[in-house]
């Protein structure tokens, strides 16, 4: 039988870090982690598990995945209104520039396959090695690696139009 309080107490700021990190609010980093531990309920059904973190932070990095991908959908659906002038003077050039940024990688993230993002995930924001990220992902390193390579390639791909200077990074 599983201590989920004390699962949830140990875990718990990793799952969140995790989700944070990718959806980038607090409202959807709370729903990701929600569906992250009940992926975990369905996980412990199924039978026992060995590395809670590591699987945590796995149905984090997915549910993160889905939740922008969906946001990603829904988007490209909407009919974007024009905004009214906003009476407080503009962000400074920098931050405005970084979230700009921060939105077209989420955006660029929901279109790479899963498995691929999800390494990018694990290696470029989480800090893992490519070894480290294969045995979360029950892959080779080798696997690993060729992931990441394609996941950056294509993320390369897609953000070369933010690029003020035109120039390939």
């Amino acid at each position: 039988m599983t201590d989920w309080p004390a699962v949830v107490r140990e875990y718990g700021p990793l799952v969140w870090r995790t989700a944070y990190r990718l959806v980038g609010n607090d409202a959807d980093a709370a729903d990701c982690f929600q569906k992250a531990f009940l992926g975990a309920v369905g996980l412990a059904a199924a039978g026992p598990v060995r590395h809670w973190g590591g699987a945590l932070k796995r149905l984090a990095t997915a549910r993160a995945l889905d939740l922008l991908r969906a946001r990603h959908r829904a988007a490209a659906r909407a009919v974007e209104l024009a905004d009214p002038p906003d009476p407080r003077p503009a962000d400074p050039p920098g931050d405005a520039a970084a979230g700009e940024l921060a939105a077209r990688l989420r955006g660029a993230l929901a279109e790479l396959d899963p498995l691929p993002a999800q390494v990018f995930c694990l290696v470029a924001l989480e800090g893992l090695s490519n070894t480290e990220a294969a045995a979360e992902l029950g892959v080779t390193a080798n696997h690993a690696g060729v992931l990441l390579h394609r996941a950056r390639a294509t993320l390369r791909e897609k953000l070369r139009a933010f690029d003020p200077a035109g120039e390939p990074p």
